[in-house]
């Protein structure tokens, strides 16, 4: 070949692959994600964990603008330039009893085989629980988020720093010592306080948290008693009795509770109920704040969800191994006060009482 011909061949060939006619470049695999969250799209603990989740997602890509987001909520699916996404709810507050719950474990495994997901992701106990160890030990990584208290508890991680399998994530701290500082600092006069609770798992968990640091001596009040129970008219009954005998309550968690004829009562209607006939202040778990109740040293679902995807970013793009990456309790949420709960208890707010966010009302 004369060398003006090769270098025309050369200059041709550049020509060409600059206007489209070299090899196609392949474009990289949308990454397949599945979320099973354990409750229901109303629940505010969810509502909370799922804007931390999507936030999050936009941030990193996966959703390509904030319509895409209100899609995704709306249907539970949706396709975007760099993910197909799906969610699934367990409904796990107000299905309780084990064979609802072994039957809907089942035909969620079932959906999750089918998608072929890049990643799981796992909101809260149950769904840790009842999803995660259906795939413990698999290929498939996943990340969990909202666990209350120890993450080692379900067997899905050998220890928080080094989980040891395919599972790891973020879970909650549970921030009882600084809720019932809050509610001294507040109502500087209460010595003695009881637990409210539903029988829940992550009910049970925070209870016992609680007392773990009352047998320590490490709370600012004295805990007397601890109420737990799926029972309504029990709870009820006790929550009265109680407010007689103590000088306030910490309010773990409602939502599972049964009428006498075993149907699910909304927590909306538990917390209606209380605000009607309970007259000493209490402590709460943050998203209660918004159903009324008095104060919280908020656990943060919004960041639960926000740093579960930060976690799984690291695992799809940078090759992070769930084996060894640490779970985490991320920083706490504000100290928050309801205004209107603090005016039916005659309680004046001051600036120097540490509250760090208000919430007056009831959310709707």
């Amino acid at each position: 070949m004369k060398k003006g011909t090769f270098w025309f061949a050369v200059f041709l060939g550049f020509c060409l692959a600059s206007t489209g006619h070299a090899a196609p470049r392949k474009e990289p695999a949308k990454k397949r994600i599945f979320v099973v969250n354990s409750y229901h799209r109303e629940y505010l603990w969810s509502q909370d964990s799922s804007r931390g989740f999507c936030d999050a997602m936009l941030k990193y890509g996966y959703f390509d603008n904030k319509e895409q987001i209100e899609e995704y909520t709306r249907n539970d699916r949706i396709e975007t330039s760099k993910a197909v996404m799906q969610q699934i709810w367990m409904d796990a507050k107000r299905k309780t009893s084990k064979p609802e719950l072994i039957r809907t474990t089942n035909e969620i495994v079932q959906i999750i085989r089918a998608f072929k997901a890049d990643i799981l992701f796992l909101g809260d106990d149950e769904a840790g629980n009842y999803i995660g160890n259906q795939f413990l030990d698999t290929k498939l990584p996943v990340v969990f988020w909202g666990f209350s208290g120890n993450p080692v508890k379900y067997g899905l991680v050998d220890t928080a720093n080094r989980p040891g399998h395919n599972i790891t994530g973020v879970y909650q701290s549970g921030y009882y010592l600084e809720s019932l500082q809050l509610i001294k600092s507040v109502m500087p006069a209460v010595k003695t306080f009881a637990v409210l609770s539903d029988d829940s798992p992550s009910g049970r968990a925070h209870q016992k948290g609680i007392k773990f640091l009352a047998l320590r001596g490490e709370l600012p009040l004295k805990l007397v008693e601890s109420v737990v129970t799926n029972d309504l008219q029990l709870w009820k009954k006790r929550a009265l009795e109680l407010q007689k005998n103590v000088d306030a309550f910490f309010v773990v968690q409602y939502s599972t509770l049964k009428d006498d004829k075993g149907n699910a009562v909304p927590d909306r209607e538990v917390a209606r109920w209380y605000l009607e006939n309970i007259t000493i202040p209490e402590a709460a778990l943050g998203p209660f704040v918004k159903q009324g109740l008095l104060c919280a040293a908020d656990d943060s679902g919004y960041r639960q969800g926000f740093e579960a995807v930060t976690l799984a970013r690291d695992i799809l793009t940078k090759g992070a191994s769930p084996a060894t990456y640490p779970t985490h309790a991320p920083k706490r949420g504000p100290l928050t006060v309801n205004t209107a709960r603090a005016r039916q208890l005659g309680i004046t707010l001051t600036d120097r009482m540490g509250i760090e966010h208000y919430f007056d009302g009831v959310t709707p």
